[in-house]
């Protein structure tokens, strides 16, 4: 997934965020069509309603991210960002070790919040906007794995995101001039779509969806040591502090998970 970000990065000169975004949802939209097939019944009643609504959120936060990342270090919105799956993960929460671990990741978002948001005020309200968006994600994802077709879905979605958003293409020219720009923006679509989220599909359908948000603990330490080896993006000391803080935090969460799932229940 951050692979793909930080190609889309080294697209922002010839295009817009947002029209980089949008050429992921298409690139994304093509490969999974082309893959799934779905069949009619998917494109009927409210399972169609289901994955259009769940698409249009999805390319959504993708196109608040890329927002985010035009403006900030590629770790740092992640960091950011990951208050969507907390958020999630403490619809849960119910022990004070829940409490402990939210407070850790409350802290963390703050600190880093805290060093970018003078450099870059619209840089972290995007973000947070995308974190929102993340935890729509995380509970739209969950019933389209369990009540939709799942990856059938993910392609209707995107499909469906791709012509909702499509004024967004306008962002998008001078990509269309180079076949290699173009093969690299339906490259990221592969790589941060396609690849991740239908893997989250199989993800949702064996965890729930609490489960599931903690489990993405690592994606800010991922996000950080790919910004730091393809971008060259290193983090300060309070951003880097902030982010360990995060993944504390969503650590701590998880381990009460790991627990209550064998059946152990926790101190405190």
């Amino acid at each position: 997934m951050y692979a793909g970000a930080a190609v889309a990065v080294d697209l922002f000169g010839h295009a817009t965020p947002a029209g980089v975004a949008w050429l992921r949802c298409l690139g994304a939209a093509a490969v999974l069509l082309a893959w799934r097939r779905p069949p009619r019944a998917a494109w009927q009643g409210r399972r169609l309603l289901l994955a259009i609504v769940f698409g249009v959120v999805t390319a959504g936060m993708n196109v608040l991210f890329y927002e985010a990342i035009a403006r900030l270090p590629l770790g740092t919105v992640v960091a950011l960002e990951f208050a969507g799956p907390v958020l999630v993960a403490a619809l849960g929460s119910r022990t004070l070790r829940d409490v402990l671990a939210l407070v850790l990741v409350a802290c963390g978002v703050v600190a880093i919040a805290d060093v970018r948001i003078a450099g870059s005020f619209l840089g972290v309200a995007f973000a947070l906007a995308a974190a929102a968006a993340w935890a729509g994600y995380i509970l739209l994802g969950k019933r389209v794995a369990v009540d939709g077709d799942g990856i059938d879905s993910l392609a209707i979605g995107f499909a469906a995101a791709t012509v909702v958003l499509s004024p967004l293409a306008l962002g998008t020219g001078e990509l269309w001039t180079s076949p290699r720009m173009l093969l690299l923006g339906v490259g990221v679509g592969v790589l941060s779509t396609v690849v991740p989220y239908a893997l989250d599909q199989v993800v949702l359908r064996r965890l729930g969806q609490a489960r599931f948000a903690v489990l993405l603990a690592l994606l800010p330490v991922t996000a950080g040591v790919m910004g730091f080896l393809l971008l060259g993006q290193v983090p300060s000391v309070p951003e880097a502090l902030g982010t360990l803080a995060v993944v504390a935090g969503v650590a701590l969460r998880s381990r009460d998970g790991a627990e209550r799932a064998a059946g152990v229940e926790p101190p405190g």
